[in-house]
C-alpha cells in the first residue's frame, strides 16, 4: 500500500511529465507564431516558387502593414476590453480626405486625414469612456455615421479628387534600397516601437491592461478610467487613419469601400497574437506576427486562386477558433 502511494504522482504532475512541450509552447506562444509564420512561407513557396523572392516578400510585408497598423488600434482596444468596428471606416474616411485635399499639398492632405482619425476616436472614445455606451454598439454606430456623413460629403463638399497625391502613394505603396523595403513597413516599424514602448513601459499602457484585467479595481485605485478610454480611443482613431493612408496609398486612389475588408483580418492579426477580446491580456509584437501570417496566407490563397469571399470566411473561422481555444487554455491554467 505504501508503495503505491508513493507510486502515485501527485495531482495535475502526470499531465506536466507527459506533455512538458505543451506547457512551454503555451507559455511561450510567440515561438508558435514565427513557426506558423515559417511553415506559410515555406508551402507559399511550394505552391508558387517565384514567392520566395524579394518581390513576393514584398508583396506580402505591403498587405501586411496597413493590417499591422489597423491592428494595432484594435489590440490596445482589446486590451481595456474594448473594440473599434468603426476603424475600417476611420480608415476610408482618412484616405478619401487625404486624396480630396492632395492638390493642396501633402502636410495638408495627410493632416486631414489623420483629424478624421483625432475626431471619429475622441468621439468614440467620449462615448464609452463618459456615457458608457458599449464599444460594440458605439463603434458600430460610429461606423454607420462616418459612411452616411461621407456619401453625403462626396456629393458636396468632397466632390473633387479621389486620387492620392505623389508623397503618400510613394509612402503607401514605394520601396527603397533598390525596391526590397517598403516605405509602408518602415512607417509600421516605426509605430510598432511607439506601440510596444507604450504598453511595456509607460503608465498609460499599465493602465491599460489594469482596464481590462479588472475595471473595477483600476477605478478603486485612482485610476480615472474614462481619460484613458478617450485617450486610448483617440490613438486608436490615429492609427486607423494612418493605416488608411497606406493602403490608399498603395492603391492610389479611393472610394467609400477602400478599407472594408480590413475590418475582419485587424481583428483576426490581434486574436492570432494571442491578445483577448476580454481584455487584459496581450501584446503588440504577437499582433505584429499575427498580421505577418495574415499577409503570408493572402499571398498563398491569392495562388490559390481563393477570392475574397474565401478569405473573409477564413478570417472569421480563425477569430472564432483562436478565441474559443484560447478560453479553454486560459480556464485551464
Amino acid at each position: 500500500m505504501r508503495a503505491e502511494l508513493q507510486a502515485t504522482p501527485p495531482a495535475g504532475a502526470t499531465e506536466k511529465t507527459r506533455w512538458p512541450i505543451v506547457s512551454y509552447l503555451i507559455a511561450h506562444p510567440h515561438l508558435v507564431l514565427m513557426a506558423v509564420l515559417l511553415v506559410l512561407i515555406l508551402v507559399t513557396g511550394i505552391v508558387e516558387p517565384n514567392y520566395l523572392s524579394v518581390t513576393g516578400l514584398r508583396n506580402s510585408a505591403l498587405f501586411a502593414a496597413p493590417i499591422g497598423v489597423l491592428a494595432g488600434a484594435q489590440t490596445i482596444l482589446m486590451l481595456t476590453g474594448g473594440i473599434d468596428l468603426s476603424a475600417a471606416m476611420i480608415a476610408t474616411g482618412a484616405a478619401y480626405v487625404a486624396a480630396n485635399q492632395s492638390p493642396e499639398g501633402a502636410v495638408i492632405a495627410i493632416g486631414g486625414g489623420l483629424l478624421v482619425g483625432v475626431l471619429a476616436g475622441a468621439a468614440n472614445g467620449v462615448g464609452v469612456g463618459v456615457f458608457r455606451v458599449n464599444p460594440l454598439i458605439m463603434t458600430l454606430a460610429m461606423s454607420g455615421i462616418l459612411l452616411g456623413l461621407f456619401t453625403s460629403w462626396a456629393q458636396t463638399i468632397f466632390s473633387g479628387s479621389t486620387r492620392m497625391g505623389d508623397f503618400v502613394r510613394t509612402l503607401g505603396g514605394g520601396s527603397f534600397f533598390g525596391g526590397r523595403i517598403p516605405w509602408a513597413v518602415v512607417v509600421w516599424a516605426v509605430l510598432s516601437v511607439g506601440i510596444i514602448y507604450m504598453l511595456r513601459f509607460s503608465g498609460f499602457g499599465r493602465n491599460l491592461y489594469a482596464l481590462g484585467d479588472n475595471p473595477q479595481a483600476a477605478r478603486l485605485s485612482g485610476t480615472r478610467s474614462w481619460q484613458v478610454l478617450v485617450v486610448v480611443y483617440v490613438i486608436a482613431g490615429v492609427l486607423g487613419a494612418i493605416a488608411g493612408l497606406l493602403l490608399g496609398g498603395r492603391v492610389g486612389a479611393v472610394d467609400l469601400q477602400l478599407a472594408n475588408v480590413f475590418l475582419l483580418p485587424s481583428v483576426a492579426a490581434a486574436v492570432i497574437g494571442g491578445t483577448s477580446i476580454f481584455g487584459g491580456v496581450g501584446t503588440y509584437s504577437g499582433t505584429i506576427l499575427g498580421a505577418l501570417i495574415l499577409g503570408v496566407l493572402q499571398s498563398l490563397l491569392t495562388f490559390l486562386g481563393s477570392g475574397q469571399a474565401t478569405q473573409q470566411i477564413l478570417y472569421g473561422s480563425i477569430v472564432i477558433g483562436l478565441s474559443w481555444l484560447y478560453t479553454r487554455i486560459a480556464a485551464a491554467q
